[in-house]
């Protein structure tokens, strides 16, 4: 470029008469305009800069709305993560002249009323044995090391302090509720504690939402031998065992006979916990067991027990069948019709499809069938024996409130309804209950609003008559909204469909569609059931947590060592 302005810049200082020829002055003149005009444009010609191909132009933009799109994604995630880790620094605190809504427990349907409940009407105080929610559709994969255990649980004191008024959180245990003193009696049951550990709190509404213990049947030997799947600490207490068997059964000089019962695992309960399990079971062998164990992979032997005739009763026929066609693919063998009748020490006592005892050799039992209510609730119901009659749980009626006593409502697991004992059902009944309690307080407010308006008129006089006339016309108002406060609708259940792991990268899904069910299984439905459970977490974190532990399992497997040895 700078060569060619120099070019240029010679050819116009130099002297016409050396340019061109001499000549007649008029042809002169145009030959010189003509090669002066013809210079400038071979200048230009040669310094013209080549357009990029199209295919380089596209990745040009491809790139550029690739970065946009990576900065603007962060920039949300950032926000979105500082708006949740930073809590509003004030809250209204407690108010004399509200009343006093108390909440037992934190699970399904306790965390869903309070993070839907607007605390600006009631003064709320939680009580729970543990100060977090837990999320247990995937508890199952905690217990293989799938996920680890802080990303599917999340503080109850996050949900608490974004509310508006302060909520009061009391992690103990609920002894004993005495429903006519309209009073609850706490202990702090921890390994630590302070000067004062009981103590007992008046209410003015209870919600009672303590959930349920895994039923045992009074089977003999269940509690003494088995591994339950309802807790966290559950748990990591069965990721401990599982690998507790493997080491063993890899320990020199043990007999055959001793390798395979150490190396045979059996999941008693055919439900949704006991069926995903069984799945992320046989995941952990093929993935992680055949790489470090390969001389103990072949020998792991998973087992299913259960007592109806098939597993996964809530699902459609086709999805039952495409599940034990599956399971039996994995060489995970489905015992149907049989029944537990006791559990020894290092054997399981049942009785099978055709009547007859055996026993079967287990390393490892994990017990996931079914639910019971706790003490608490046993002793709930003994108070009202009239009301409380069912065994399974408390009798509400349509508005979730408990029969035989005002002001008590009970949701969850603990209740006995024509419903399932589902997390979907809690999640329901806690955001039904949060709407009907703000709706009850809102009449409330319209109901004193009213008094206050007809003693207001009873005390005007005859004139002037537009004041008469503007408080009949507020009365009217306030009737008209206060009839449509009265208006509480009971609570409907709306279901959403049922999901369900089976292992091998494969889930089913018996969802609702116009007025039939629609069946999927397979790839494409764990997909689904991934996205699903990741859209339920109640945090961003879980969800952050919950997708890097899969990408981590992804890219380097489970992790099987051992972090202690009781």
């Amino acid at each position: 470029m700078l060569a060619a302005r120099r070019t240029l810049n010679t050819v116009a200082r130099r002297p016409l008469s050396r340019t061109l020829p001499a000549g007649p002055a008029s042809s002169s003149s145009s030959s010189r305009l003509f090669t002066t005009s013809r210079i400038v444009r071979s200048i230009e010609t040669e310094n013209v800069i080549p357009k990029p191909p199209r295919w380089r132009r596209a990745l040009t933009t491809f790139g550029r709305v690739t970065l946009v799109t990576v900065l603007g994604t962060t920039a949300t995630f950032m926000y979105f993560a500082a708006k949740e880790t930073h809590p509003p620094a004030w809250q209204k605190p407690f108010d004399k002249d509200k009343k006093t809504v108390v909440i037992l427990g934190s699970g399904w349907a306790a965390t869903s009323m309070l993070k839907n409940m607007d605390t600006e009407e009631y003064n709320v105080v939680l009580v729970s044995p543990r100060n977090y929610f837990l999320f247990t559709p995937l508890l199952p994969s905690v217990a293989v090391g799938t996920l680890e255990p802080r990303s599917v649980i999340q503080s109850t004191r996050y949900v608490a302090r974004h509310k508006a008024r302060r909520v009061s959180i009391y992690e103990a245990e609920a002894l004993k509720v005495d429903p006519h003193a309209k009073q609850v009696t706490i202990a702090d049951l921890s390994d630590i504690k302070g000067d004062v550990n009981n103590m007992t709190i008046p209410y003015d509404i209870l919600v009672y939402a303590v959930g349920a213990e895994t039923q045992t049947f009074g089977i003999p030997g269940v509690k003494e031998h088995s591994c339950f799947l309802k807790e966290l600490p559950d748990a990591e207490k069965l990721r401990e065992r599982v690998m507790d068997c493997i080491e063993s059964a890899a320990f020199p000089d043990q007999s055959e006979a001793e390798v395979d019962r150490l190396m045979h695992m059996i999941v008693v309960g055919g439900g949704p916990t006991g069926v995903e399990f069984s799945g992320e079971l046989h995941d952990f062998i093929k993935d992680d067991l055949r790489s470090w164990y390969p001389e103990l992979a072949d020998k792991l032997k998973i087992t299913l027990v259960e007592a109806l005739p098939n597993v996964l009763p809530m699902f459609s026929r086709e999805l039952i069948q495409y599940t034990e066609s599956t399971f039996k693919e994995q060489n995970i063998e489905v015992l149907t019709k049989t029944m537990v009748k006791e559990v020894k020490d290092k054997t399981v006592v049942v009785k099978n499809d055709k009547g007859q005892i055996e026993e079967l050799p287990y390393g490892l039992l994990v017990w996931a069938a079914g639910n019971v209510s706790r003490p608490i609730t046993r002793d709930l119901m003994a108070q009202l024996p009239q009301h409380q009659t069912n065994r399974r749980g408390l009798l509400v009626d349509d508005y979730l409130r408990l029969l035989g006593v005002n002001d008590v409502y009970a949701i969850g697991d603990c209740t006995a309804t024509s419903y399932a004992p589902t997390a979907q059902v809690a999640t329901q009944q806690g955001r039904y209950l949060a709407r009907l309690l703000g709706q009850i307080a809102k009449k409330e407010e319209l109901e004193t609003k009213l008094a206050e308006l007809r003693g207001e008129r009873s005390g005007l006089p005859e004139g002037p008559e537009g004041k008469v006339k503007n408080n009949a016309e507020e009365i009217e108002s306030v009737v008209k909204q206060l009839n449509k406060a009265s208006k509480i609708r009971p609570f409907h259940y709306s279901h959403q469909g049922s999901l369900a792991y089976i292992g091998s990268d494969k889930a089913i899904a018996d969802l609702p569609f116009f007025n039939g069910n629609f069946a999927s299984g397979g790839v494409a439905t764990f997909l689904f059931w991934r996205s699903a459970y990741v859209s339920s977490l109640f945090s961003l974190r879980n969800r952050t947590l919950v997708m890097s532990d899969w990408l981590k399992v992804k890219l380097f497997g489970r992790d099987v060592s051992r972090e202690s040895r009781n």
